[in-house]
C-alpha cells in the first residue's frame, strides 16, 4: 500500500468523502509493509520506528504541518453534533464561536514544522490522522452505550461506566473511566457522546448540550473550567471515559483494516493494544 491507499482506507471506514483540515499526508510513500502508530507521533516517535524497521510513522493528534494549523477548522463539526442532541443550530454556531477562536489563535503561534521538518530529514512516511479516527471512536462508543442502556429508563453513572468498561481499551487501560460530575447512583438520562471535533468545545458549548435536554455527557477528556461549570449549572453529568482509550478505540479500527490488509502494525506513544 501507499500512503494515499492508507488515507483513503481511514476516510471510508469514517464514512468521510473529503479529507478533514486535521488530518493530512505529510510525506508519500510507498510500498508500505510496517506501520508504526501512536497518538503522538514526533521526532523521538520517529526515530523509534525507523530502528523497528517502519516504513511509516501514523500520528493521530496532528503534530505539524496543516493539520495543527487548521485543527479549528474542524470545530464546525461539533456544529453537527449539537444539532443531534437537539441544539438550535444559530445557538450551536455562538455557542462554539468562542472556543475556536482560542484555539486558533493558540495554535498559529506553534511550532507547526518541528515533526514536518524531521519526517522530511528523516525521508519517513509521515501522516496524520486525526478526525477519522476519532469519528470512529465516538460512533462505536455511542452505539456501546445505545445498545447496553436501552432497556434500562433508570440507568446510572455507574451503569454507564461499566458499560464503558466492555470495551478493551477501556479495560486495559491505567486511567478508567471516570465520573467528573455527578454521583454512581445518579441517573444518566440521555447520554450522549462527545468525542469528534478536533478538541473540547468549552463551557458554552456543554451548557448547550444540557439546557437542550442532554443528561450525561461522554467525553474524552474535558478541562477544570469546563467541569466547574457544568457542576455550578447543576442539571447535567460528566462521564470522561479517558483520553488515551479512547483515541485508541478509534485508531485501533484503522490498525486492524491495515492488519487485514497484511500491513504489520507497531502500536506506541499511548495506543493501547486490545489484544
Amino acid at each position: 500500500m501507499n500512503t494515499q491507499e492508507i488515507m483513503d482506507l481511514a476516510l471510508k471506514l469514517a464514512g468521510l468523502e473529503d479529507m478533514p483540515e486535521d488530518t493530512g499526508i505529510i510525506v508519500e510513500g510507498e510500498n508500505i509493509k510496517k506501520v508504526a502508530i501512536g497518538v503522538d507521533m514526533e521526532l523521538a516517535e520517529m526515530l523509534l520506528a525507523r530502528d523497528l524497521g517502519a516504513d511509516l510513522v501514523i500520528t493521530h493528534h496532528p503534530s505539524g504541518g496543516s493539520p495543527r494549523i487548521n485543527l479549528h477548522k474542524v470545530m464546525d463539526n461539533q456544529i453537527d453534533s449539537m444539532l443531534r442532541a437537539g441544539v438550535p443550530i444559530n445557538k450551536a454556531q455562538k455557542a462554539l464561536s468562542e472556543k475556536k477562536g482560542e484555539i486558533e489563535r493558540a495554535l498559529h503561534v506553534s511550532n507547526y514544522d518541528r515533526a514536518v521538518s524531521a519526517a522530511k530529514l528523516l525521508n519517513m512516511p509521515f501522516m496524520g490522522i486525526h478526525t477519522p479516527t476519532d469519528i470512529l471512536a465516538e460512533r462505536t462508543v455511542q452505539s456501546l452505550l445505545d445498545e447496553k442502556l436501552k432497556d434500562k429508563p433508570k440507568a446510572t453513572l455507574q451503569d454507564v461506566v461499566d458499560a464503558l468498561e466492555t470495551l478493551p481499551e477501556y479495560q486495559k487501560t491505567m486511567a478508567k473511566p471516570v465520573i467528573r460530575v455527578g454521583g454512581k447512583e445518579d441517573y444518566a438520562g440521555k447520554t450522549f457522546v462527545t468525542m469528534a471535533g478536533g478538541t473540547g468545545g468549552g463551557v458554552k458549548v456543554h451548557k448547550a448540550y444540557f439546557e437542550a435536554g442532554v443528561g450525561t455527557l461522554v467525553a474524552m477528556h474535558m478541562p477544570e473550567d469546563v467541569i466547574k461549570a457544568v457542576k455550578e449549572q447543576n442539571i447535567g453529568n460528566v462521564v470522561v471515559a479517558g483520553h488515551m482509550a479512547s483515541d485508541s478505540v478509534g485508531i485501533n479500527q484503522l490498525a486492524k483494516a491495515l492488519e487485514e490488509k497484511g500491513i504489520e502494525i507497531i502500536r506506541m506513544s499511548g495506543l493501547i493494544d486490545p489484544s
